[in-house]
């Protein structure tokens, strides 16, 4: 039996906690997803690293899973955009059974292993490109199928699974393996082996735009405002990072369409927007090199 779907011999009696002992129990496991990620922060590093020349090519993240991996997946990517101003169309989820399946479960999608294949070669997988494949068990026929495409087309395929051993870790070009063990609810993969997931996610996916200069010391300096709270964030942001009066910030950012880094080039080196824009290109959009040049 896998691990994840193993009863934990922890709680047996979880349904008799009094509620403070079995809110308690549910906090206290989750440590556990913290530690397994700890444990395979090698493999993280490793398909960091072989990930960033790809997409600095050009190359998309492409994502795939299916049920509580599928759905981290696509949250994944959705919010790419207004964090880092990343491309909608270079951040691709691919969830069994389609759209409708982010909502209600699609009874039998995650055990298509044709669809998976399918759903990856619409998205025209190529060498660029970074697969990013995700179940708990490691064996989802989908995510399989979803894989086999992505190596086929040349892409880079990193296999993300909750069970040592597991076909999707050992056939994917880079392997990371979260140990999570058994549930505290067993074989309810939504709870630490999905937390671990989520974490991978993020850290793999925040690493990259950093490498890409979408990260300025630690400062989200790419960021892309879709609502108040957002405007309101890269007005600060821009008066953090310069000194700069609220009304001197808001002024430059007006001008260069709350393009934060433009911004910044802007009221540090005292030069029109239009100069700025062109200190980013020539930095590579690093907004260090642009301010040091």
């Amino acid at each position: 039996m896998l691990k994840t779907e193993t009863p934990s011999p922890q709680h047996p009696l979880l349904d008799q906690y009094p509620v403070p002992e079995l809110v308690a129990s549910f906090v206290d496991d989750q440590f556990n997803a913290v530690q397994a990620v700890r444990n395979a922060v090698p493999r993280i590093a490793r398909a960091v690293e072989a990930a960033v020349p790809r997409i600095e090519a050009g190359g998309r993240l492409l994502y795939a899973g299916a049920g509580t991996s599928g759905r981290l997946g696509v949250l994944d990517s959705v919010e790419l955009y207004p964090t880092f101003s990343w491309p909608r169309e270079r951040a691709v989820a691919l969830l069994a059974g389609g759209e409708q399946a982010m909502f209600a479960a699609v009874e039998g999608a995650e055990d298509d292993h044709d669809q998976g294949m399918r759903d990856m070669a619409a998205a025209r997988p190529a060498n660029n490109d970074v697969a990013l494949l995700l179940a708990a068990s490691g064996a989802t026929p989908y995510v399989l199928g979803a894989l086999q495409a992505a190596r086929e087309a040349g892409a880079l395929t990193i296999g993300i699974a909750n069970n040592a051993g597991s076909t999707l870790a050992g056939q994917a070009d880079i392997g990371i393996t979260l140990d999570t063990g058994s549930e505290i609810i067993s074989g309810s993969t939504r709870l630490k082996a999905g937390t671990s997931q989520k974490i991978v996610l993020n850290t793999i996916s925040s690493a990259i735009m950093v490498r890409l200069h979408k990260v300025y010391g630690n400062l989200m300096v790419d960021l892309k405002p879709t609502n108040a709270k957002l405007f309101a964030r890269a007005l600060r942001l821009t008066m953090h990072a310069t000194d700069a009066s609220e009304a001197q910030a808001r002024a430059t950012l007006e001008q260069c369409g709350f393009h934060v880094k433009v911004a910044i080039v802007a009221l540090r080196r005292q030069v029109p927007v239009e100069r700025a824009e062109r200190l980013l290109a020539e930095a590579g959009g690093s907004l260090r090199a642009a301010l040091d040049g």
